[in-house]
């Protein structure tokens, strides 16, 4: 089998395994979220930082959603690495932005975060403060799906089906995901652009 075939074959076992009963908890959250004026913080590091930036993007333009991620400011986030560390960015900067009960913090990662190897502690740190202040808490995530995984209370954990591509089908999936949300009649508002064209 060719390496294309091979991935394209995970890719379709992956879609097979997601559970869409998950997917419509997380809509009517987010549906939630936007009926009392909430606002949506998306956080990821990496290629899930380009991935927040897309979906920030569609949340705020297809559901009206008012949503942010601190990576789309890399001056603060550069200053608050630089003065305070990688652990409090995200922390600091959702302290900064006034996070609240009325709030939602999706995060968007590989691993979802772990204390015991301390990676991604910014994650963690950033869904201590969430959960402190009452907000909800997404996850699109991979493998085992981490710390994200286990306090969320929406995790679509993307399944795995090949452990050395982890990392690009979870990347992948996230976008699909966000854009079943984002699509989704609950949720979505405005027109796409190539749809709305006749």
């Amino acid at each position: 089998m060719s390496y294309s075939k091979q991935h394209l074959s995970e890719a379709a076992e992956i879609v097979s395994n997601l559970d869409p009963a998950l997917c419509e908890k997380a809509v009517e959250l987010l549906a939630a979220v936007r009926a009392r004026g909430g606002r949506l913080f998306i956080l990821g590091v990496g290629g899930s930082a380009a991935n927040a930036s897309h979906a920030v993007n569609d949340f705020r333009k297809l559901t009206g959603i008012e949503s942010y991620a601190p990576t789309d400011n890399v001056s603060e986030l550069t200053a608050r690495t630089n003065d305070d560390g990688w652990r409090s960015v995200f922390a600091e900067w959702l302290k900064g932005s006034r996070l609240s009960e009325k709030d939602a913090v999706l995060v968007l990662s590989v691993g979802g975060g772990s204390l015991e190897k301390n990676v991604s502690p910014n994650l963690i740190t950033a869904l201590q403060l969430a959960k402190l202040r009452g907000s909800a808490v997404l996850g699109i995530v991979g493998r085992d799906g981490g710390y994200t995984a286990q306090v969320a209370d929406v995790a679509i954990v993307i399944p795995t089906v090949n452990a050395a591509n982890i990392t690009p089908h979870t990347e992948a999936f996230q976008a699909v995901v966000w854009h079943l949300w984002i699509s989704h009649p609950t949720l979505k508002i405005g027109e796409t652009k190539w749809e709305s064209m006749k």
